[in-house]
């Protein structure tokens, strides 16, 4: 199988790379910096340099071109202002939505963020309002497509090692953490199922990961 992940230099992206890569899969990670393409490679995918905030559709279009799938695991990140949050957030996973659907790869996992889908708390910092904000309209613009898509929303994300057990359903789910190497076996485990487009959001649990995603 061979997976295209947007924001290929990520955390949860390089711990999703290294697991495709143990179960013989070839990962894809698209990366902004060339500086970090070895890091991808060491993670045992293919960096491939790809601006999402500038490139074209049918520019990645063509590097979606033969893949089975793509998960959209970007993000501006911390300390980036509410303009970032639209242009990445948003209107990067747009972009990759827009050319799975016309190189025809129909699964497409989109990590999301547990808070999106309704407004942002009164009192909200900006920097968090603009980042649900964006998650939301990224959400909405992938529901209207004809694609195989999950859409994934992790609790707040540790850096702790990897539990493999978890809370994984339809929302609501209480709000709950979650080790980012978690997240990445799920999605792994994801990967192996055709999309039913639903929404699930995932917090630590009890329940085995592989039976988790089976249920």
């Amino acid at each position: 199988m061979r997976v295209v992940i947007a924001g290929g230099h990520g955390k949860i992206a390089l711990l999703l790379e290294r697991l495709l890569a143990g179960h013989g899969d070839q990962a894809v990670g698209l990366v902004r910096n060339p500086a970090h393409v070895a890091e991808v490679e060491q993670a045992g995918g293919e960096g491939v340099v790809c601006d999402l905030e500038t490139a074209s559709a049918e520019a990645v279009t063509g590097l979606l071109a033969g893949s089975d799938a793509v998960v959209f695991a970007a993000g501006a990140g911390p300390g980036s202002g509410a303009a970032r949050k639209d242009t990445v957030d948003r209107g990067a996973s747009v972009l990759m939505a827009e050319a799975a659907g016309r190189a025809r790869v129909r699964r497409f996992v989109q990590i999301s963020s547990m808070g999106a889908g309704q407004p942002p708390q009164a009192g909200a910092d900006e920097a968090w309002a603009a980042y649900i904000n964006a998650k939301t309209a990224a959400e909405e613009d992938l529901r209207t497509r004809d694609l195989d898509w999950t859409i994934l929303r992790p609790g707040h994300l540790t850096d702790s090692p990897g539990t493999g057990r978890v809370r994984l359903s339809p929302p609501p789910v209480p709000p709950g953490s979650v080790p980012r190497a978690d997240v990445a076996a799920v999605i792994a485990a994801l990967l192996g199922y055709p999309g039913r487009q639903q929404t699930l959001e995932l917090v630590s649990g009890s329940t085995p990961i592989a039976e988790a995603v089976r249920a």
